[in-house]
């Protein structure tokens, strides 16, 4: 009897060890499923929190491309509102523009006309260099084909020439009426202080009288002096002091 209760004991143990180990079993089967089903979700997480820094980067660098948009277009609108203020400028300026043409054309003429007047009443020298200027000058103003500020430089510049004679000193040969008969003379002008003449034969020579509006005649003792001052005028001897008949100024 004994050895039958320690065979029910034995076969006891053995089925409550079998339980134990299944039981074992299965706690260590759901604990590996837990870890993986944990491991998988670190992986999500750790897949959605660098898509999530992905963006965040991406959304830091359109904030900084948007700021510099924004600097960007106020610049553009600041240069929009210049050139518009400066179109409004340019506008204003071309009515002006149109304006002046308008009054500048009269003013040439009114200056040609005034300096034509001008080297009529002034001392004859280069009388046909100086005609031929003035007549180049009144035919420029009939060509559609200049422009009025090209007009307006050509008229200024034959001004300019003007004044330059008046401090300069010049000698050229011309042909002169010299006592009823036409000869060839060398003139000598001193500025428009003075216009005088000698004849290549060195014979006669005479200075231009504003009183008379005409050439007297000059003593023969002055020829020497001219010739000087003509050779002087044509860089054929250095600057030097000349005796000269001068009229007094007015």
């Amino acid at each position: 009897m004994k050895c039958v209760n320690h065979l029910l004991l034995a076969g006891m143990v053995a089925v409550a060890a079998n339980a134990q180990a299944n039981d074992l079993d299965k706690v260590i089967d759901s604990s590996s499923a837990i870890n993986q089903s944990a491991l998988q979700s670190q992986s999500k997480i750790n897949s959605i929190a660098d898509d999530m820094q992905s963006r965040l980067q991406k959304f830091r660098t359109l904030n900084k491309e948007i700021d510099g948009l924004v600097v960007y277009n106020s610049q553009l609108d600041k240069q929009i509102k210049n050139q518009l203020e400066e179109m409004a400028a340019i506008n204003a300026s071309m009515d002006q523009v149109s304006v002046i043409e308008r009054q500048i054309t009269p003013l040439m003429m009114r200056m040609i006309t005034g300096l034509e007047q001008f080297v009529a009443l002034d001392v004859p020298f280069l009388k046909n260099e100086r005609a031929d200027r003035i007549a180049k000058l009144q035919a420029m103003m009939d060509r559609a084909d200049v422009s009025s500020s090209e007009k307006f430089r050509r008229v200024l510049e034959a001004y300019q020439v003007e004044v330059e004679y008046g401090r300069t000193i010049e000698a050229y040969s011309t042909l002169l009426s010299v006592d009823g008969q036409e000869r060839e003379v060398d003139m000598l002008r001193i500025g428009r202080l003075e216009l005088l003449y000698v004849t290549k034969d060195g014979s006669k020579a005479g200075s231009w009288n504003k009183e008379s509006k005409s050439f007297t005649a000059l003593p023969d003792t002055n020829i020497s002096q001219i010739n000087k001052g003509i050779r002087i005028a044509r860089k054929q001897l250095a600057p030097d002091m000349l005796t000269l008949p001068i009229q007094a100024a007015e």
